[in-house]
């Protein structure tokens, strides 16, 4: 029923080889999948060179304050329930002056398709380090090297009791176009995090996986249902150790596909989906791609709107000229 250029509008105006072109052309292409109408979809933002996004979407849309952006589509989806509500968030306006709204939006389980553009710096206001840079990142207000540790968003958005979250790179289109399409089909507080780099402030910080090459050989692209198998040639696999997770040769020491671990998004302990997406941190183990958890779980917003018409039902009055019926009525002849 619609393509990509109907979500389209403007010129985007980020640097040449920023990560924000790739992924927009990604929600252009999975907006289009999806087919909700244009006007009934809303894309908020905050500040930060993600904020610029709205502009270059043919829908409604919100450049909100700083860390707000996540409040304001609360707002928006109560009010509305209707609209489907995508937030664009950097990894600075997501995760430091809008953490607390992330951890509670995730926690409320708010029908919000949250989008974490994650290049581990402040790109906007020019190169200072991020909640997401690794420690001793040297940045313009770090010039010896951080000395804190960084967020991890998938381990923020499981301890706030999230619901889902998927991972993509956003120079991979096919894979970043299946986990917005899943975000949005997931009823709840969906978080995709996109890593990207900052040709100018940052470039390099994903190399390891911003190829297919790359991808190929540092990244397992997980799949509810199958097993956890990756590799150039798919020749390795996860299995469990103890608490942990293990890479082992499929074909060597006896193993084979059979004792390769199977993927559960869909399982509601949350204890391997975060093991997986945990990996990749200097720790010798793939960075895991695709729909990590996805779990069915009561919606804030549909909440609310239930507990609204219950309320209404017990209520002796429906509209304004009932309630004034209520009180003690005098007739003025």
């Amino acid at each position: 029923m619609f393509t990509l250029q109907d979500y389209k509008k403007g010129q985007p105006r980020w640097c040449p080889g920023c990560g924000d072109h790739f992924f927009l052309a990604s929600l252009h292409k999975a907006m289009a999948e999806i087919g909700v109408e244009p006007w009934n979809t809303a894309v908020i933002s905050g500040i930060g060179c993600s904020r610029r996004l709205p502009h270059y979407m043919a829908t409604y849309g919100m450049n909100t304050i700083h860390g707000r952006a996540a409040a304001i589509a609360t707002g928006c989806k109560v009010a509305n329930p209707k609209l489907a509500v995508w937030q664009v968030s950097g990894d600075g306006d997501g995760l430091a002056i809008g953490g607390n709204h992330f951890i509670h939006a995730n926690r409320r389980n708010i029908d919000l398709n949250m989008i974490l553009l994650n290049n581990r710096i402040y790109g906007l206001t020019k190169g200072q380090y991020s909640p997401t840079s690794p420690r001793g990142f040297v940045s313009k207000s770090s010039p010896y090297g951080t000395v804190e540790d960084p967020f991890r968003p998938a381990e923020l958005c499981f301890g706030a009791r999230g619901h889902f979250f998927a991972r993509a790179v956003a120079t991979d289109a096919p894979a970043t176009v299946e986990i917005l399409k899943a975000a949005y089909n997931h009823k709840g507080a969906s978080v995709c995090e996109i890593l990207q780099n900052c040709v100018i402030f940052n470039n390099g910080t994903h190399d390891s996986v911003y190829t297919k090459e790359g991808r190929a050989k540092n990244a397992i692209y997980v799949e509810h249902g199958k097993p956890l198998i990756f590799g150039e040639n798919r020749e390795y696999g996860l299995v469990q150790q103890g608490f942990g997770l293990k890479v082992v040769k499929i074909g060597e020491d006896g193993v084979t596909e059979a004792d390769i671990l199977v993927h559960d998004a869909h399982c509601e302990d949350n204890t391997l989906q975060l093991k997986l997406a945990l990996m990749g941190n200097g720790d010798g183990m793939p960075i895991a791609l695709g729909v990590i958890r996805d779990v069915e779980a009561p919606t804030y917003d549909q909440c609310v709107e239930a507990q609204i018409e219950e309320v209404k039902a017990q209520k002796k009055y429906h509209n304004f000229a009932e309630l004034l019926e209520t009180n003690d009525i005098w007739e003025v002849k």
